[in-house]
C-alpha cells in the first residue's frame, strides 16, 4: 500500500511546475498538478483525499488568495503554503489572514518548502480532529434535546438535571437501542466533572478471567501473564465518570467487589496489598430486569440498592411516536452532512411507513436505518425492509402481555397518541381504528389530557 502524501500543486510557469514537482515526488508525495486556480477547484472536487495544498501567488487573472478562500470558504481543513514573490510581504499576510498555514518568498529551499508542507499538513489533521470532537459532541447534545419532546422523555431529562450537579449513583434502565448510554453521558457533561474522563465500559463484552484485571487493575506477577502493573477502569476514571452498560452480566464475584467500592470508595488491584483511594462516579445501565433477577438470585440485593439510588428508565420509541417525526428529520440532517449529500428527502409514502413501524430496536434501529438510506438513497429496498419486518397490530390476539405485566394508564395513552397520529388527528378514524365508538373515544382522550 502507497504511503504518500496526496498534495496538490497549483503553478502556471509548466517549468517550476515540472521542477517542484519532482522535487515533492522525491519526497514521496503523491503530486496532483494544476495549472490555474479554477483547474485546482476541479481537482480539489475530484480528489477529495487530497488535503495538502501548495499554491503560487500570482494564478493568471486570479491568484493564490482566490483559493484559499474557496477552501476555507467550504469550510474545508487542508493546509495550505503559499509562494510569494521576495519581498512581497502583503502578500504573505493576506494569505495568513485567510487561512493559508505558512508562506515562503520565492526563490525557496527544498528543505524550506519540506518543513513549510510539514506544518501545514499537521494543523490541517489538527483542524479535523477538532472538528470531528466538535461533530461528536453537537450529535450527542442535540440527539439529547431532539428527543426530549415527548413528555415521557420530558421526565427523564428533569430527572438528568436534577441529579447531574450531584455524585449519586444512577442506575438506567430501558430496552436496547433507547439511549441509555446517551443518558448517561448527558449526567456526566451537565455535571461538575464534565472536564474529566468518562469511562463507558460495557460489563458482557469483558471475558471473564480478564474483568476483575480489566475493572480494577493488577500489579505485576499477580497472576501469568501480568508483566506489568495494569491500571483497572475505576482508577483511570478517578475525578470523573465510569458508564457500565449492561451491569447484569457482571459475575457475583465482581458483584462483591464493586459493592465494596461503591460503600467504601476504594479499589485493591489484583496481587496489591494497598487499597487505592478513588473518587469515581458510577452510573450503570441493564436492559434486564435486575429487581427480578434479584429475586432469582442472579444478581445481589445489596448492591442494587446501591446503584438504585436514582433510578432512569428510558422509554421505548413506541411509547412516544411523536417524537419520530423530529428524530427522522435530525439524523437525516446528521448524516447527509456527514456524507456530504445535499437536498435529500423522503417521499409521503416512505414517511408513512417510518411513522407507522414499530421499531423493536428504537432509536438505535432509526437511526440505523435512515443512514443506510442517505447511502444508498434507495427508497424502494427500504420500504421493502419495512414492510418485510412489519408486526400487524391491529389485532388484539397478537399482543403477549409481559411476564412482568404492564402499566395500564401509559400502554392506553400510547395506543390513543398512536391512533391519533397514525390518522393525523382525524378523532373519528382514530376512535375506529381503536374499535371504540367516539364518546368512548373522547372520554379516553380527556382522561389521559390528550
Amino acid at each position: 500500500m502507497s504511503t504518500q502524501t496526496p498534495i496538490l500543486l497549483v503553478e502556471d510557469d509548466h517549468a517550476q511546475n515540472e521542477l517542484i514537482s519532482a522535487m515533492l515526488s522525491a519526497a514521496s508525495y503523491q503530486v496532483f498538478s494544476a495549472f490555474s486556480v479554477e483547474d485546482a477547484i476541479v481537482l480539489l472536487k475530484q480528489q477529495p483525499h487530497i488535503k495538502l495544498v501548495f499554491t503560487d501567488w500570482k494564478l493568471g487573472q486570479l491568484s493564490g488568495l482566490d483559493l484559499i478562500n474557496y477552501i476555507r470558504g467550504n469550510k474545508l481543513e487542508h493546509g495550505i503554503v503559499v509562494a510569494t514573490a521576495y519581498g512581497s510581504i502583503e502578500h504573505a499576510v493576506q494569505a495568513i489572514d485567510q487561512g493559508a498555514d505558512d508562506y515562503l518568498s520565492k526563490p525557496f529551499q527544498r528543505q524550506e518548502l519540506l518543513l513549510a508542507l510539514a506544518k501545514a499538513n499537521k494543523a490541517s489533521q489538527l483542524r479535523l480532529t477538532n472538528r470531528q470532537l466538535n461533530n461528536q459532541l453537537t450529535e450527542q447534545s442535540s440527539l439529547v434535546d431532539i428527543i426530549g419532546h415527548a413528555p415521557c422523555m420530558q421526565k427523564v431529562f428533569q430527572r438528568i438535571e436534577r441529579v447531574s450537579a450531584t455524585s449519586a449513583t444512577v442506575l438506567i434502565s430501558g430496552e436496547s437501542g433507547t439511549g441509555k448510554e446517551l443518558a448517561a453521558r448527558a449526567l456526566h457533561q451537565l455535571s461538575h466533572r464534565s472536564n474529566r474522563a468518562f469511562i463507558a465500559i460495557n460489563c458482557g463484552a469483558i471475558p471473564e478471567n480478564l474483568a476483575e484485571s480489566e475493572l480494577f487493575g493488577s500489579v505485576k506477577g499477580a497472576f501469568t501473564g501480568a508483566t506489568h502493573d495494569k491500571q483497572g477502569k475505576f482508577t483511570a476514571a478517578d475525578q470523573g465518570t465510569i458508564f457500565l452498560d449492561e451491569i447484569a452480566e457482571l459475575s457475583l464475584s465482581l458483584q462483591t467487589k464493586l459493592l465494596r467500592l461503591l460503600q467504601e470508595g476504594v479499589v485493591t488491584p489484583i496481587g496489591a496489598n494497598h487499597e487505592q483511594k478513588i473518587d469515581v462516579r458510577v452510573i450503570a445501565a441493564s436492559h434486564k430486569n435486575l429487581h427480578q433477577m434479584v429475586q432469582e438470585g442472579e444478581f445481589r440485593e445489596d448492591l442494587f440498592y446501591r446503584l438504585n439510588v436514582v433510578p432512569i428508565h428510558m422509554p421505548p420509541l413506541r411509547e412516544r411516536t411523536e417524537d419520530i417525526p423530529r428524530l427522522i428529520q435530525h439524523f437525516l440532517a446528521m448524516f447527509s452532512q456527514r456524507y456530504g449529500i445535499n437536498d435529500l428527502q423522503l417521499s409521503s409514502q416512505l414517511l408513512k411507513q417510518l411513522m407507522q413501524f414499530n421499531w423493536p430496536g428504537n432509536v438505535r434501529q432509526l437511526s440505523n436505518t435512515l443512514e443506510q438510506f442517505v447511502l444508498l438513497q434507495d427508497e424502494d429496498e427500504l420500504l421493502d425492509t419495512l414492510k418485510a419486518h412489519h408486526t400487524p397490530t391491529n389485532n388484539a390476539t397478537h399482543f403477549t402481555l409481559p411476564s412482568d405485566g404492564i402499566e395500564w394508564d401509559s400502554f392506553e395513552k400510547n395506543l390513543l397518541q398512536q391512533a391519533l397520529n397514525r390518522e393525523a388527528g382525524n378523532k373519528t378514524q382514530a376512535a375506529k381504528l381503536l374499535g371504540l365508538n367516539y364518546k368512548q373515544f373522547l372520554y379516553r382522550l380527556e382522561k389521559h389530557a390528550l
